[in-house]
């Protein structure tokens, strides 16, 4: 199961090489030429990657400090290769994803001893798991049947050598946290606000990959990010939330009290409309959802199922498997993947990176277009016909790696204006002869199954939805709703798009862990969409009464 949430961008400078890079390609250089002249199953390939992080939180609620964390650490991750390109310790065998040791937390300083003894220790208990499973796979092999997908293990790529690092972090948690005591004393005047919290993020993240391909990277971001959360609970037990947020690289570019308090207003009244909202009854009926809804939409009933692992495992629905060269969405969409851009219209896009988690270099990867499937996007585990990666090897420190995505830009030839667009949906639900058509306006989360043996179903998860009627009555708010369905008939369903796109940056879930990823899209007209009511609790809103605020 793969699920998309909230979060941001890059910045970086050039640099030399850092004392770091040298140590560990030191220790790389020793212990590969050890393994390969002692190991009963020499290594062909070993790489070092540190994951080196300094972040801080501040978190307010109700016109006090909820939280207050500093942090910094160094996570070293090893992969180490043991029999040929062709067939090596990562093959997958029914859908499972090795993993060969935890990821490991080295020296802060760069103190060639400390950390010269955390890796070669890592790298002894790396080498001995993966030469056990090699051992295993090739003693199975006989036992099982061939494989649909007979391609290689690990791809040639070309090393790359590049050293930069982001600007220093600069953030003031005392001035933060007196702002957010102030903004955070809004949520006061709202009634409904059980728990309410304004709070802001400042990260520096940087990666040193050092490879025996002779790759030597140093690259990263800064991210920075208020997030504005509000829930409550309805007289029916429903819980609620609404959610605003921002995003960009330096904490300084943080938008003013000003705007930010705009923004708390926002959910806060949001939040209140939806108390009194009616419940949503489950329906199949037309629906337009808005640039930001479209693009968790895309990302959940699309990209995943576009990730290149996916073709070649089994144990997976394989829905576009063999479908590259066919009609897959509309003739009037394409849609492209995008690491290379930092932004768009001026916001910041969370899936932007220099180098993927291989030290393949970023590049952009058209995979439909105009409604044709032309290729996936890949690490670098080959697939049938596609024996290279395209950058989109990718992970969370301590994970393994596999093909995620990054940027997804939803392209559109069926543009029209969202007053144009409005108007369609109106004639659609006439034409249906429905009571009413949906406006999704905001989404928080999503989640899709892509595996055999579970639906091949997705779920998007609204805060904001709007019945539209025909006759001209005022759009009407609704609750507790998700957006349900499978893929094949969702894509049909399309009919148009708005004119102008919006971004929704997020962080997604899945078989690597956490990474950060971006969806831009237009607002999307389908035909037919299926809602079902959200789960409720039975519990009722407090007994008590709300205390009153004193100054």
């Amino acid at each position: 199961m793969q699920k998309f949430a909230v979060l941001i961008a890059i910045a970086s400078c050039a640099v030399a090489q850092s004392p770091l890079s040298t140590i560990l390609t030191g220790e790389l250089n020793r212990n590969f030429n050890v393994l390969k002249e002692k190991g009963d199953l020499p290594p062909y390939f070993i790489g070092y990657s540190v994951n080196s992080n300094e972040s801080f939180e501040v978190s307010a609620a109700d016109g006090a400090i909820s939280s207050q964390n500093q942090n910094r650490s160094r996570l070293l991750d090893i992969t180490v290769r043991v029999g040929t390109p062709k067939f090596d310790n990562y093959r997958r065998i029914n859908g499972q994803v090795p993993r060969f040791t935890a990821t490991t937390q080295i020296a802060l300083e760069d103190s060639p001893a400390s950390i010269q003894q955390s890796v070669w220790l890592a790298t002894d208990r790396v080498y001995r798991n993966a030469s056990q499973r090699l051992i295993q796979i090739k003693a199975d092999e006989k036992l099982r049947a061939a494989a649909t997908d007979g391609s290689d293990d690990f791809s040639s790529e070309e090393p790359q050598v590049a050293f930069s690092q982001p600007p220093p972090l600069k953030f003031n948690p005392v001035e933060w946290a007196e702002r957010l005591r102030k903004l955070s004393k809004e949520f006061t005047k709202y009634p409904g606000a059980l728990n309410s919290s304004v709070s802001i993020q400042a990260q520096r993240v940087s990666e040193t990959l050092v490879t025996t391909e002779g790759t030597k990277l140093e690259h990263g971001r800064l991210f920075s990010r208020i997030i504005i959360t509000t829930a409550g609970k309805a007289s029916d037990g429903m819980d609620l939330q609404t959610m605003e947020s921002f995003e960009t690289d330096d904490p300084s570019r943080l938008p003013s009290d000003a705007t930010i308090l705009a923004a708390l207003e926002k959910a806060g009244k949001n939040l209140q409309d939806l108390l009194r909202a009616s419940p949503a009854d489950p329906i199949v009926g037309p629906a337009i959802l808005s640039g930001r809804a479209a693009g968790v939409f895309f990302h959940e009933i699309f990209g995943h199922r576009i990730e290149g692992h996916r073709q070649k495992d089994e144990s997976e629905g394989q829905t576009f498997t063999k479908s590259v060269g066919s009609a897959i969405l509309p003739p009037f969409l394409s849609v492209v993947f995008d690491p290379t851009l930092r932004e768009f219209q001026g916001t910041m896009l969370n899936g932007s990176y220099l180098y993927d988690n291989e030290g393949v270099k970023a590049r952009r990867v058209a995979v439909v277009e105009g409604g044709i499937l032309k290729t996936f996007l890949l690490s670098r585990a080959p697939i049938n016909g596609f024996p290279n990666s395209n950058g989109h090897g990718r992970r969370q420190a301590g994970a393994e790696i596999v093909s995620r995505q990054s940027n997804l830009f939803v392209e559109s030839s069926k543009r029209v204006s969202d007053q144009q667009l409005r108007q369609m949906l109106i004639d659609e639900v006439k034409k249906q002869n429905k009571p009413y058509g949906l406006y999704f306006d905001q989404v928080t989360s999503g989640y899709t199954t892509t595996a055999r043996r579970g639906l091949q179903a997705f779920t998007v998860v609204p805060l904001v939805v709007y019945k539209v009627y025909p006759d001209g009555r005022p759009d009407e708010l609704i609750r507790g709703v998700s957006i349900v369905g499978t893929p094949l008939a969702s894509f049909a369903n399309i009919m148009a798009t708005a004119d102008r796109s919006e971004v929704f940056n997020g962080i997604c879930g899945a078989e690597s862990g956490n990474v950060p990823v971006a969806a831009i899209s237009p607002a999307l007209l389908v035909s037919s969409i299926e809602i079902q009511r959200k789960e409720r609790s039975l519990d009722q809103p407090p007994y008590l009464s709300r205390p009153e605020a004193k100054p």
